[in-house]
């Protein structure tokens, strides 16, 4: 997949490359440190016996020079086998010091950690130097980096939807939802709500749609009033008789509907405010009423249809968020994409939100710092311990071991331009 990290199995194999480069260089490094040994061992032995058999006097300097240089290429030979591994195998007291000494090492590095990284002056200053608020800010504020945001955040409600289990996730919301559903009483809040309703005027403006609809009817169902007169007629009524009734029965219901839908005062409308009002009341006072809620509140639960609708619940709402998150230009995630990159910019052009977060971050990291710093350096320290003493040494080794023959290098020759300068002194005083 393109854009896709290495796989484990390409990890691994890197890995294993990486190390066995270190490792050639590493015996590289060495056969060059020995050779310098060696090569001061040559010098030493040619200008002795040089020496020996009359040779000229430089000779002796060049003898004496090797000769210091051998010492100090084998003491630091020794110095710096030393600290892996016994030098020659022989258990010498003070040598192979890390694999002896690794759990002190662990321990002495972790304490330095705890002290001078893990501390929350220093981590403080730390966060705040580096103004993270306003460098989130500036990259949330680019569009694609908002649309990465939106698609990360997508991809781990996927994974968390799918991790649950449809039945348990159902059984919880069967559980709380519905049990507070049934527990909590409707005919106070519902009278609560209805008086505030009443309160701000809202109702009239269902009242104005029940009238206006009222008097609609009536002006567009004469025929069924006419229908009606004549069905509740007396038989021996005569028929012209009846229409007369028929029709002004009809004019009177169309004024009274006209005059309700054009009257604000009219006495109907006032006597639906008293009647909701006291409604209202009732339903949170009046036990009566209230029972009468909570039979109807019975009913609907125990209808078929609710319950298949609360059973259904979470499907739908698992359906819903699934397709909502797979598609980019859906409602949901375009919503998420606009509102992650209005927060980018106004962190960007908001000091005081960028300050308030600056100071949530420090103070979160302080938190962690005071709270969890034990436990973060003992995971060094505890590491460590795992290690096998000698692979510990080996993967150390590999890692410092080409830069610590540089020391066996300068050994041979700071040694020798010592033994020189000694040997020069000696001949000047003493001869």
């Amino acid at each position: 997949m393109p854009g896709a990290g290495p796989g484990p199995a390409a990890s691994g194999l890197t890995g294993l490359a990486d190390e066995e480069g270190k490792r050639r260089r590493l015996v590289r490094m060495k056969i060059v440190a020995t050779g310098f040994l060696v090569g001061a061992a040559i010098v030493w032995i040619v200008f002795l016996t040089w020496e020996r058999n009359g040779g000229p006097a430089f000779t002796g300097f060049v003898r004496a020079a090797a000769e210091a240089g051998m010492v100090g290429a084998f003491a630091d030979w020794f110095a710096v086998t030393a600290l892996f591994r016994h030098p020659l195998g022989l258990k010498i007291p003070h040598t192979a010091i890390i694999p002896r000494k690794k759990d002190q090492l662990g321990e002495s590095l972790s304490d330095f950690v705890g002290e001078n990284f893990l501390s929350v002056p220093v981590v403080s200053e730390k966060l705040r130097s580096a103004r993270i608020a306003n460098r989130v800010g500036a990259w949330l504020s680019r569009r694609q980096n908002a649309e990465r945001v939106t698609a990360e955040a997508a991809t781990v409600v996927r994974g968390a939807v799918a991790v649950l289990r449809d039945d348990e996730v159902q059984a919880v919301i069967e559980q709380t939802v519905t049990r507070r559903v049934v527990a909590q009483q409707w005919g106070p809040p519902m009278g609560k709500l209805l008086e505030g309703i009443l309160d701000d005027g809202s109702h009239r403006r269902v009242v104005d749609l029940i009238c206006d609809r009222a008097y609609d009817w009536v002006r567009q169902n004469h025929e069924t009033v006419m229908a009606l007169v004549s069905k509740q007629a007396p038989s021996w009524s005569p028929r012209f008789v009846d229409g007369l009734i028929g029709d002004r029965l009809y004019a009177e219901a169309l004024s009274f509907a006209w005059a309700v839908k054009s009257d604000q005062d009219h006495p109907l409308r006032k006597a639906i405010d008293r009647f909701l009002t006291s409604f209202a009341g009732d339903l949170q006072h009046e036990p009566e009423t209230i029972a009468r809620v909570e039979a109807i509140k019975a009913q609907l639960l125990a209808h078929p249809d609710v319950q298949g609708l609360i059973s259904r619940a979470w499907a739908t709402g698992k359906a819903m968020i699934l397709d909502a998150a797979e598609d980019p230009s859906s409602e949901l995630r375009l919503r998420v994409t606009d509102g992650v990159t209005r927060f980018g910019e106004r962190m960007v052009l908001d000091e005081g939100l960028r300050e308030k977060v600056d100071n949530w971050i420090v103070d979160a990291a302080a938190y962690v710092v005071t709270r969890y710093a034990p436990e973060i350096t003992a995971l060094i320290s505890d590491t460590v311990k795992r290690w096998d003493g000698p692979e510990t040494s080996r993967k150390i080794e590999l890692q410092v071991g080409r830069d610590l023959q540089f020391i066996r290098i300068n050994g041979t020759v700071v040694g020798a331009l010592a033994g020189l300068i000694i040997y020069t002194v000696g001949e000047l005083v003493v001869g």
